[in-house]
C-alpha cells in the first residue's frame, strides 16, 4: 500500500468486536502499528468483549471480566480507539470515513469489521414493548431490567446456539421459558435428528418448554402495547410477557452498500482470498460482515480470527489466504455439552454412521466414517469429553475401532486416546489454527514448560477454550517424552502431590497447616502464608484424618478456620446476592410430617425461599449471615443436622421406597440409604460425594450416576462406583455384586478411604477412577482383594470417623465464641449487609440483583495511546 509521500499511512478499522481486536493484535505482531496510524471506530459504548461468553453475565460475570481488550495494549501501540462513535459514511473516492460525532478520518487502508445484526422475523408487533434481541451487553441489561419488573414468562424465537443460551438466561432470571424453533429439531445446523432428540429431552427435563416445527405468525399485545403472547403458525397461542428474537443473524453490510461496495446475494461484503473487497483494493472486510472467497459468510469466531490474520498479512505485503474454515464447534448450552465437527451430517457419498445413544442419560454420540475407515466428522451431545481428540483425528483413520470411540467410560470397552495418537498435522486449536506439531515445537524449541507459556507462544487455547484440556495433556506428554521432570506439585507452595501430603500428615500425625508448610513446603514458601489452592486442600486432609491424628474435627477451630473455602467459613453456601442457603440433612429422603412442619415454619418465619432438590431434601435460600445461627438453633432443636451442602463431603444418599411400598422392590432400599448416609455424614473428601440406593433393577434412584451407588438384587446388593451426573456424565462401574449388608458397608468404607487417600485436589471419583493407574481393575484389587495389604488401615480410618462424628451446626449453636463470626461487618456486628435484598416471585422471594450501571461514553470520547503523531 502506498501513501502520500512524507505522511504516516493510516489504517481505519470500522468495528471493534472480537475479530476487530484480533486484527489489531495481528497488525501489532507484524509491526504495522509502529509504521501506521491506526484508528478504530467502535459503535458500542465499550471496547471489544467476549460475545461467545455473553450469557455468563447472568452467572455473575461482569462487563469488565468479559472484555478481551487490554487497554495497555491499546496505549502501547498508539491505537486511537473511539468508543460509542460508529462510522456513518465512507467516501471511497476521497478515502475518508465520517463518524457519527462528525469526526472525519482519512485512510490509506479501510477494514470493515462491522459484524452482524440479529434477524427479526417480519411479524406484526415485533417492535412492541417486551420484544428484545440477544446480541450485546446492552441487550442483556434491557432484558434483565424488563424481566425483573414486568415479566414472569419469556419466549425465545430460535432454537439455535444463541437461542438456547437466551432461553437459559431467561430461566436463570426466574422466568418460565419457552423456545420456538421453525425447524423440526433444536440446533438444526449443528446436530442431526438423533442429537436434536437427545438435546430436546435434556432441555425439557430442565423445565423449559420447546415448540419445534412451528413459526411465529404474530406478537400479541395488550392495551398498553406490551407483549402478552405469541400466535404460532399451527394456530396455537402462547402466553408470554417477553419475546427474545434469536433466529439467526445477518451481515451488517449497509455501510458497504452505501459506498458502492459489492455484496453477496444474501448479504456480506464480497472479498477475495486476501479478504480484500473485490470492488476496492484499499478496503478489506473480515468477520461476519464478509462473504468469503468460497461464497460463505462465517458466523463463528475462529474463521473470523483467521480472516483478521489474513487481512493483516495482506496489508503487510505477506502471502496469506483465507479459502474456508473448519466449522467444528463445542459449546455448553444450558449446562449440556454439545459438539459437532467435520461432516457432522454425513453428506459424503458412501459414508457410514457409528452411533451410541442413551436417552435416559441424555447421551448421543455419532461418528461419520468413510468407506476406508477415515473419520469424517461427528456429533456429540451430553458428553463431549473426546471432542478435542476426535476433531484432531478427523481426516485420518483412528488407531482404534470407531465403536470403541463412542462408548462412554464405564460401558463396554470404550477407548481413550491420548495426545500420542494424534499426528503432528492435527489441528489442536481451531480458533488460531495451531497444530500438534506447533505445540510440540513450543515445548521443545521454545522451552515452554507450562500450558500458559505454550498459550503465550502459540495462542492455542486463548480463543473459545475447548482445546485447553487436550493442550495440557499434550504439553505434559511432550515434557515427559523429552525427559523433563514435570512438576506435579499441588501448587506453588508444595512440590508434593495431594496424595503425598496425605501420607505425610497421616504418618507424622501433623495437625497444623503451618507446620506442614514450614517442614515440607517449597523453600520459597516456607514461613509464608500459603495460597488459596493448598490451604483448603490441606484443611480437607486434616479434617478427614482428624480422629486418627488427634486434630479437632470442627473445621472452624483455631488455624483450621483460616484455611477453609468461602462456603465453609459460615457453614453455608454463598448465593448470588450475598445471602446463604440452609440445607438440613434428610437421610435417605425420609422425613416425618413433624419435621416437614418445622422446615415450613422456619422458612416462613425467616422469609426464606424453599426448593425440593434432586437429592431428596429441602433447600432454603435467602438467609443473611447473621440469621444462620438463629435458623440452625431451631433446626437443631427439632433434631436436624447439617446437610453439608457447603462442604467437600457426603451430600446425600437418595433412595426409592424399596420393597416396603413398591411391588417391584426386592430389598429395603430406604433403610440402607439411611444407614449409609448416617455412617458417612461429615466425611471430608477431595470433592463432594453423592450416593443412591435402588430397591430393584428398575433403578429409580439413579444409583449408576453416583460416586457410589447401590442396587438391590434378590441375593443382596450390587455396588457401583465412579459414576457422575452433571456436566460430564459417567456411568458407574460395577465393583462387586450380591453383597450382604456387612460386605457392602465394608467395601464402601474401603473404597471411600482409598479415594480420599489417593485422589487429587477437587477430583471427583469419576475422574479419579479414570486417572489412577490400572483404573477399575486396580481399585477392585485394592478394595476387594486387599492387594496392597492396606484394607485393615482403611477400615480403621473409617471407624474412627464414624465414632468421632459430631454435627458442625450443633457444635456451633452451643458455643458463644463460635457464634461471634456470623456477622456481615466485624466492626458493626448488628448491621445487616444492605446489598442483600429480595423481590417477590411466585409467592416466594428471589434475589434483587443490582444491574450494571454502564452508560455510553460521549460520542467524541477517545481512548488513545499516542494519537498525536
Amino acid at each position: 500500500m502506498t501513501a502520500t509521500p512524507g505522511a504516516t499511512p493510516t489504517i481505519v478499522l470500522v468495528g471493534h468486536g472480537m475479530v476487530g481486536q484480533r486484527f489489531l493484535e495481528a497488525l501489532a505482531e507484524r509491526g504495522l502499528t509502529a509504521t501506521h496510524r491506526v484508528v478504530v471506530l467502535c459503535e458500542e459504548p465499550r471496547p471489544a468483549y467476549d460475545r461467545v461468553q455473553l450469557t455468563s453475565y447472568f452467572s455473575g460475570r461482569t462487563a469488565e471480566e468479559l472484555s478481551v481488550t487490554d487497554m495497555g495494549f491499546i496505549t502501547a501501540h498508539g491505537i486511537e480507539l473511539h468508543v460509542g462513535d460508529p462510522a456513518v459514511t465512507v467516501d471511497r473516492e476521497a478515502r475518508k470515513v465520517t463518524a457519527r460525532s462528525g469526526l472525519v478520518v482519512g485512510y490509506d487502508v479501510l477494514v470493515l469489521a462491522t459484524g452482524s445484526s440479529p434477524f427479526v422475523p417480519p411479524v406484526p408487533n415485533r417492535d412492541a414493548a417486551g420484544c428484545f434481541v440477544y446480541r450485546t451487553i446492552e441487550d442483556l441489561l434491557a432484558i434483565e431490567e424488563y424481566a425483573r419488573t414486568r415479566a414472569a414468562t419469556g419466549a425465545v424465537v430460535g432454537g439455535g446456539l444463541l437461542g438456547l443460551e437466551a432461553a437459559g438466561a431467561l430461566k436463570g432470571l426466574g422466568l418460565a421459558s419457552h423456545i420456538v424453533e421453525f425447524a423440526p429439531r433444536l440446533m438444526p445446523v449443528q446436530v442431526d435428528e438423533g442429537g436434536g432428540a437427545a438435546l430436546l429431552r435434556t432441555v425439557e427435563e430442565m423445565g423449559l418448554s420447546v415448540h419445534t416445527g412451528v413459526g411465529t405468525q404474530e406478537i400479541v399485545v395488550g392495551e398498553d402495547g406490551a407483549v402478552t403472547g405469541m400466535r404460532l403458525s399451527d394456530g396455537s397461542e402462547l402466553a408470554t410477557d417477553m419475546v427474545v428474537f434469536s433466529a439467526g443473524v445477518r451481515p451488517r453490510d449497509q455501510l458497504a452498500r452505501d459506498c458502492g461496495l459489492k455484496v453477496g446475494e444474501r448479504g456480506g461484503v464480497t472479498v477475495d482470498e486476501q479478504c480484500r473487497t473485490v470492488s476496492d483494493p484499499r478496503v478489506f472486510a473480515i468477520g461476519e460482515c464478509a462473504q468469503a472467497a468460497d461464497g460463505r459468510v462465517y458466523g463463528l469466531v475462529a474463521p473470523g480470527y483467521e480472516q483478521a490474520e489474513t487481512a493483516a498479512a495482506a496489508i503487510a505485503g505477506d502471502e496469506a489466504a483465507f479459502t474456508g474454515a473448519d466449522l467444528s464447534t463445542k459449546l455448553k448450552l444450558l449446562g449440556v455439552d454439545v459438539a459437532s465437527f467435520g461432516d457432522a451430517h454425513g453428506t459424503a457419498e458412501g459414508c457410514l454412521d457409528v452411533v451410541y445413544s442413551d436417552s435416559r442419560a441424555g447421551l448421543y454420540k455419532k461418528l461419520v466414517i468413510g468407506r476406508d475407515g477415515t473419520l469424517l466428522g461427528g456429533v456429540l451431545v451430553g458428553d463431549a469429553e473426546a471432542y478435542g481428540t476426535l476433531r484432531a483425528l478427523t481426516g485420518s483413520v483412528p488407531p482404534v475401532s470407531p465403536e470403541s470411540l463412542v462408548l462412554p467410560a464405564g460401558a463396554g470397552q470404550g477407548a481413550r486416546l491420548g495426545p500420542s495418537a494424534l499426528p503432528d498435522e492435527a489441528v489442536i486449536c481451531s480458533c488460531h489454527n495451531v497444530t500438534k506439531g506447533a505445540v510440540r515445537g513450543a515445548v521443545t524449541g521454545h522451552r515452554c514448560t507450562t500450558v500458559p507459556e505454550v498459550q503465550k507462544c502459540t495462542r492455542a487455547g486463548t480463543g473459545c477454550g475447548s482445546c485447553v484440556k487436550v493442550l495440557g495433556q499434550l504439553v505434559t506428554a511432550e515434557l515427559e517424552a523429552s525427559g523433563v521432570a514435570v512438576d506435579k506439585g499441588l501448587c506453588g507452595c508444595f512440590a508434593r502431590t495431594r496424595e503425598e501430603l496425605y501420607e505425610i500428615v497421616l504418618a507424622l500425625r501433623l495437625t497444623s497447616y503451618r507446620e506442614l508448610l514450614d517442614r515440607y513446603g517449597r523453600e520459597g514458601a516456607r514461613g509464608g502464608d500459603g495460597c488459596e489452592v493448598c490451604k483448603p486442600a490441606v484443611a480437607s486432609i486434616i479434617a478427614s484424618l482428624a480422629p486418627t491424628i488427634g486434630a479437632s474435627g470442627y473445621v472452624l477451630d483455631g488455624e483450621q478456620a483460616a484455611l477453609q473455602d468461602s462456603n465453609d467459613h459460615f457453614l453455608a453456601n454463598l448465593q448470588r446476592n450475598g445471602s446463604y442457603s440452609v440445607v438440613p440433612r434428610i437421610p435417605g429422603g425420609e422425613i416425618a410430617p413433624e419435621k416437614l412442619i418445622v422446615i415450613g415454619e422456619v422458612a416462613r418465619d425467616f422469609g426464606l425461599y424453599t426448593k425440593i432438590t434432586g437429592g431428596q431434601r429441602i433447600d432454603m435460600f435467602g438467609a443473611r449471615v447473621e440469621q444462620l445461627p438463629l435458623i440452625w438453633a431451631r433446626l437443631v432443636d427439632a433434631g436436624f443436622e447439617s446437610g453439608h451442602a457447603y462442604g467437600k463431603s457426603l451430600r446425600t444418599v437418595k433412595s426409592c421406597v424399596g420393597r416396603t411400598w413398591c411391588r417391584y422392590g426386592v430389598q429395603d432400599s430406604v433403610r440402607m440409604a439411611i444407614d449409609l448416609e448416617l455412617r458417612y455424614r461429615g466425611l471430608r473428601s477431595p470433592h463432594k460425594l453423592k450416593s443412591a440406593v435402588s430397591g430393584c433393577a428398575r433403578e429409580c434412584a439413579e444409583a449408576q450416576s453416583k460416586d457410589f451407588g447401590v442396587i438391590a438384587t434378590s441375593s443382596g446388593w450390587n455396588l457401583y462406583v465412579g459414576g457422575n451426573g452433571g456436566a460430564t456424565p459417567r456411568h458407574a462401574d460395577l465393583l462387586a455384586q450380591d453383597l450382604s449388608d456387612a460386605e457392602l458397608v465394608r467395601l464402601i468404607d474401603r473404597f471411600l478411604m482409598f479415594y480420599i487417600r489417593t485422589a487429587d485436589r477437587l477430583e471427583r471419583t469419576a475422574t479419579w477412577l479414570e486417572r489412577i493407574p490400572g483404573g477399575l481393575d486396580h481399585v477392585r484389587n485394592v478394595v476387594v482383594h486387599d492387594s496392597l495389604g492396606i484394607c485393615d488401615e482403611l477400615e480403621a480410618l473409617m471407624r474412627a470417623h464414624v465414632a468421632h462424628y459430631r454435627d458442625e451446626w450443633a457444635a456451633t449453636v452451643d458455643d458463644p465464641e463460635k457464634l461471634a463470626r456470623f456477622v456481615s461487618f466485624v466492626n458493626a456486628p448488628d448491621t445487616p449487609d444492605p446489598v442483600v435484598a429480595f423481590v417477590p416471585e411466585r409467592d416466594q422471594i428471589k434475589p434483587d440483583l443490582q444491574l450494571l450501571s454502564i452508560g455510553p461514553r460521549p460520542a467524541d470520547d477517545v481512548l488513545e495511546g499516542s494519537a498525536q503523531r
